[in-house]
């Protein structure tokens, strides 16, 4: 078998190659600006299953809308890029922050 081409490391476990979850990425993205009431969360949704990514969406009482996304660096980045594509008009203000990721959601959903 071939190793996966990934910017870490892979190995073989049972006959199938894995990535160690090291080599996956957490971003956390507050936008600010006209974000709530306008589709944001559906529109995330829906982008963020094009990309093998997993996390949630949510507004926040103060008018923000919160983005949690996992997955591999380049996946996420996609995301992040075509959210910015879609949305930008809305958008006022954004703030990230990257982490190693946490392997702790199943799926992208939106949270309320």
């Amino acid at each position: 078998m071939t190793p996966v081409k990934n910017r870490g490391e892979s190995r073989l476990i049972g006959g199938f190659e894995t990535v160690a979850e090291h080599n996956l990425e957490q971003r956390e993205i507050l936008y600010a600006g006209r974000v709530q009431g306008v589709g944001f969360r559906f529109t995330v949704r829906s982008v963020a299953a094009q990309f093998g990514v997993t996390g949630f969406v949510r507004n926040l009482p103060d008018g923000r809308v919160q983005l949690v996304v996992e997955g591999d660096p380049g996946e996420v980045g996609g995301l992040l890029d075509a959210v910015k594509a879609e949305m930008s008009r809305y958008i006022r203000d954004v703030q990230e922050t990257a982490r190693p990721a946490t392997g702790r959601f199943g799926a992208f959903e939106i949270r309320h």
